[in-house]
């Protein structure tokens, strides 16, 4: 099934362009909302904003779940100084080096305002060498608002208080040769990518053997995610987030990358296996990773007590919470898979009752029967105690 390329960069673009740290995420929740209704599906929205759509299939129990985050990272006001700038703390995990230099939007409740993240010693012809020197941590920055206040009463003044959010200027690129570099592009492509799977199955009338839930998280990035958006009806989810291309990592910015394990744990040995089996038959490029220090809306699903199948398919990304670098390859493969999943045969039919016999229990590779027998009445096939 084609994917359309143009139309998964043009969501990429458009999501970009909209500013949603967690805990800001209203008007992308809105955006989302309104293209899953013109694509033809009829959203859903919990009390907070996350989205869900159903695609229907030939049976509704046993669904499908394809989910992506809307969240992204950002900052919060921590204090308004004596001098009038701004102390920040972090909203989700990184590093304050990535911050400095950035141009940033900040909302209160008056309205915007624009302004720089700057070290605390920012300036060469002030400070000499201590400026190649300073510590690096969000406590050793600060944000300069683009307004004339030189204290904490005319900051004050201006509606900036402590709790007001800061979203991060992308400073997107769009590269002829399929490279594209931003900010947050974790996991705006991968809402992009899902919008993609949603438009192609749309466009060619495909049948799904079950419904296919889309998911859309708003709080992904300070580890809540899919807590409360699964229904019981959902037996298997594949999240598309970002996959780590750095030295000792096997991600690719090209091909999709299918995650074996994270932090979390092993994901669903079974889902996973089918996703690479859907990668051989369709020509796909992939290749596979183990991440130690990520966690996705599948942790957060599986950490609320959801019964259900997880997977990670990862966009190949550099510099993942920092400035970004992804490649069109990697979102077409990505959608590719997750398409093909989508329309993919129901292989393991129990799954569409939450507790069943060993009936129709799928095996892994190594069967029953090639294991050697157990001997419970401590006969010849009986193993030594470890005490004798």
């Amino acid at each position: 099934m084609p994917i359309d390329q143009a139309y998964l960069v043009a969501q990429l673009k458009a999501l970009l362009a909209i500013d949603s740290p967690t805990g800001y995420t209203d008007q992308v929740v809105r955006y989302c909302y309104r293209e899953i209704e013109r694509l033809g599906l009829t959203p859903e929205l919990t009390r907070r904003g996350a989205i869900r759509a159903v695609r229907q299939g030939s049976r509704r129990k046993g669904a499908r779940a394809i989910i992506a985050h809307l969240d992204t990272l950002g900052a919060q006001v921590k204090l308004v100084k004596d001098n009038g700038r701004l102390e920040l703390v972090p909203i989700g995990h990184w590093s304050a080096r990535f911050a400095e230099g950035a141009r940033v939007t900040l909302y209160s409740e008056r309205g915007s305002f624009r302004g720089s993240v700057l070290p605390l010693k920012a300036s060469g012809h002030t400070y000499n060498e201590e400026v190649d020197t300073a510590p690096v941590g969000w406590q050793h920055v600060e944000l300069r608002i683009d307004a004339v206040t030189r204290s904490k009463e005319e900051t004050l003044e201006l509606g900036i208080d402590v709790g007001d959010f800061v979203a991060f200027d992308t400073n997107a690129e769009f590269l002829d040769n399929g490279f594209i570099s931003s900010r947050h592009l974790d996991d705006k492509a991968g809402v992009a990518i899902a919008l993609a799977c949603l438009e192609a199955l749309e466009r060619e009338g495909a049948k799904t053997p079950v419904d296919v839930h889309f998911l859309f998280t708003i709080a992904e990035e300070v580890g809540v995610g899919a807590a409360a958006i699964v229904t019981e009806d959902i037996a298997a989810m594949v999240t598309i987030d970002n996959g780590t291309t750095a030295p000792g990592q096997n991600s690719s910015e090209f091909g999709a990358t299918i995650a074996m394990a994270d932090q979390s744990g092993p994901f669903d040995y079974h889902l996973t296996k089918k996703l690479v089996d859907l990668c051989r038959e369709n020509d796909i490029p992939f290749q596979k990773d183990v991440f130690r220090y990520y966690r996705s809306d599948s942790a957060s699903a599986i950490e609320a007590g959801h019964d259900i199948r997880t997977a990670l398919v990862a966009f190949g990304i550099d510099a993942s919470h920092g400035y970004e670098r992804i490649h069109t390859h990697a979102l077409v493969s990505v959608a590719r898979l997750v398409t093909a999943y989508a329309r993919s045969p129901l292989e393991i039919a129990r799954d569409v009752k939450d507790v069943s016999t060993i009936a129709g229990f799928p095996r892994q590779p190594l069967a029953e029967a090639e294991q050697p027998p157990i001997d419970l009445d401590g006969g010849a096939n009986s193993s030594p105690s470890d005490g004798r």
